[in-house]
């Protein structure tokens, strides 16, 4: 794999996604809407799948997956991560909140599958795999093989950036163009600032500990839902 091809990774999330929602809701005949609750255990099945790619990936153009990334280790102070993880925090609500005012009228506005209750032990795993899982998938790839790849400044920002930002329009898979649009508008912003960040500092490590800091609270939020009755509905009255 050379390395000018590694861009051309960065649309399989949002088509992997979109078919284990569609084969998924075939498989157990059901509308893809009833199996939305599951996306937080398809993105853990997907994160490793990504990881394993990377690392392929990245060995068959002979570097490594910490090379793909640009790691450097001991370069990362702490004030930086919680820049990072505020700053991830309040673009990312931004986004959201201004998202489900165009597309809902709704301030704040959150879509209720995204919190949905699950078997309490995969709830459990997934509080200890999805964040960590998700910060190396998806900064890997869209870092690694986006921003670290392209030579243009601003294609280097903007076409990694566009697809981090539409992976999450399936994430889970809606046939529903106002859930696409709100998605993506959600969270296009905070895809820009990261990636700009990452074009001029070329050190994923704040990016990734800020990105699994602020998944811990939706995992923990699935969490609670899953193993306290009629927390869901409370969630979803608010």
């Amino acid at each position: 794999m050379l390395r000018k091809t590694l861009p051309m990774l960065l649309p399989i999330r949002s088509i992997i996604f979109a078919l284990i929602f569609v084969i998924g809701s075939a498989a157990v005949n059901k509308d893809v809407g009833e199996i939305s609750s599951w996306w937080s255990v398809a993105a853990t099945i997907v994160n490793v799948f990504t990881i394993l790619l990377l690392v392929y990936a990245a060995k068959k153009n002979g570097s490594t997956y910490w090379e793909l990334i640009n790691y450097q280790k001991g370069s990362t102070k702490a004030g930086q991560v919680v820049v990072i993880s505020l700053v991830i925090l309040l673009v990312g609500m931004s986004g959201m909140y201004l998202s489900g005012f165009l597309c809902y009228g709704v301030i704040p506005y959150a879509a209720p599958m995204m919190i949905a209750p699950i078997p309490a032990v995969l709830a459990i795993i997934n509080v200890l795999l999805l964040p960590v899982s998700t910060a190396f998938a998806e900064d890997g790839l869209y870092l690694g093989c986006g921003v670290n790849q392209l030579e243009n400044k601003y294609a280097a920002v903007i076409i990694p950036a566009f697809f981090y930002a539409l992976q999450h329009c399936f994430i889970p898979t809606l046939f529903d163009a106002r859930y696409i649009v709100y998605r993506f508008i959600s969270f296009l912003p905070c895809s820009l600032v990261l990636c700009w960040y990452y074009y001029k500092k070329r050190n994923p490590v704040p990016i990734m500990l800020g990105h699994a800091i602020i998944d811990v609270a939706t995992v923990m939020q699935i969490l609670a839902t899953s193993m306290i009755p009629g927390f869901y509905e409370t969630m979803c009255g608010l």
